[in-house]
């Protein structure tokens, strides 16, 4: 009977909270919030009116596109260059993203699988399986690292897995940085009209990116079999080792 209830009341809670995210999709749609989000012109003049507070409202701006996983950070990211030059860019943005991160993998944990299915794609689900069960801290680390791999919805994903709150925050604070120095360089670059060193910087992202794109399904195959035969090699001595005892 106890069973029963706490199911029922499992059930209800993430029925409320599939309403409730339906609800803000809905409304951000209506009311061109996600359009604001994908202008960076808009996103500009808003940090702007918001004078002294502006670096707090950068960095909310931040948060919330990672949670809303399909609005592209690239453009705040170019913004935070701009607006507070390649050090205080590379700062709000980190700080942003760390909590944007963390309140995506502490929503997965939380609500759990029912709930991160809604969210993320089944096939990035499926891709992904793996890393569940068993820790793979650089292998994750690595994933963060790498461009073109979907980080944001990674975010939610990994709150399934058995990484600690603590070690999922300095992954993708750390894991994020590569990413976020570059746009934060390029945003600068903008600011002061350097563009023939934002192309050259950007060509050079853009090659890096290519090559990933190009390699990404044997990359994404060899970290599987790698993160696989390690769990299985860590198994095997686990093993070992209480039958020696």
């Amino acid at each position: 009977m106890t069973k029963n209830k706490i199911t029922l009341r499992a059930l209800l809670r993430l029925l409320l909270l599939a309403v409730l995210l339906s609800l803000i999709i809905y409304l951000s749609y209506e009311f061109g919030i996600i359009e604001f989000f994908l202008n960076e012109e808009k996103l500009k003049n808003f940090i702007k009116s918001l004078g002294p507070f502006g670096f707090i409202g950068f960095v909310l701006i931040q948060a919330f596109q990672v949670v809303s996983a399909p609005i592209p950070g690239e453009v705040t990211g170019l913004l935070g260059g701009y607006l507070y030059g390649s050090l205080g860019g590379i700062i709000l943005s980190t700080i942003g993203l760390t909590l944007g991160s963390i309140l995506a993998f502490i929503l997965g944990r939380k609500f759990g699988r029912p709930f991160v299915e809604r969210v993320v794609d089944k096939a990035i689900l499926g891709k992904f399986d793996y890393l569940l069960h068993h820790k793979g801290a650089f292998l994750v680390f690595f994933l963060f690292l790498l461009p073109g791999f979907p980080k944001d919805y990674l975010s939610y994903f990994l709150g399934l897995s058995r990484l600690s709150l603590l070690e999922f925050t300095v992954i993708a604070g750390v894991g994020r940085l590569l990413g976020t120095v570059l746009l934060s360089i390029g945003g600068s670059y903008l600011r002061h009209h350097e563009y023939e060193k934002f192309f050259s910087l950007a060509g050079i992202a853009i090659v890096f990116m290519l090559i990933v794109w190009l390699f990404k399904e044997k990359i994404e195959r060899l970290l599987r079999i790698w993160h696989i035969h390690k769990y299985k090699n860590e198994k095997r001595n686990k093993k070992h080792s209480n039958s020696t005892i």
